[in-house]
């Protein structure tokens, strides 16, 4: 099995891309360099971390620090695209939503795997 074949780096992967177009294609040309900046670098830290960490896996405790660490690069991205909403720099409500939906699923996903890791995986020496 390779990281590719896992769900939550396929939603992770899906969601970089939705959030790099629409950072790119539907905010003010100022909030491309500002906040734009910012939630294309935490979405795409949320799925380097699944990957770092599962290129750690045989180290049960390397491999949930960065799971918790993309957690929190989620949790970052989530806040990032409130913001964006909220000051009406993201304007398409429907794009707004889709995103948070996509952000929810990966959070529950996430936490679910996180939680597995901790109650199954065993580490090998």
């Amino acid at each position: 099995m390779e990281y590719r074949d896992l769900e939550i780096w396929k939603i992770s992967n899906e969601m970089v891309i939705e959030i790099h177009e629409m950072s790119l294609k539907d905010l003010p040309r100022f909030e491309m360099f500002e906040t734009g900046n910012q939630i294309r670098r935490s979405s795409k830290s949320v799925k380097s971390n699944i990957v770092e960490g599962y290129g750690r896996r045989r180290y049960k405790l390397e491999f949930l620090h960065f799971l918790v660490i993309a957690m929190a690069s989620l949790r970052e991205t989530e806040d990032h695209l409130d913001t964006l909403f909220q000051t009406k720099s993201l304007k398409d409500q429907g794009k707004y939503e889709k995103l948070k939906e996509m952000l929810d699923k990966l959070g529950r996903k996430l936490t679910l795997f996180i939680q597995s890791v901790e109650r199954n995986h065993r580490t090998s020496h």
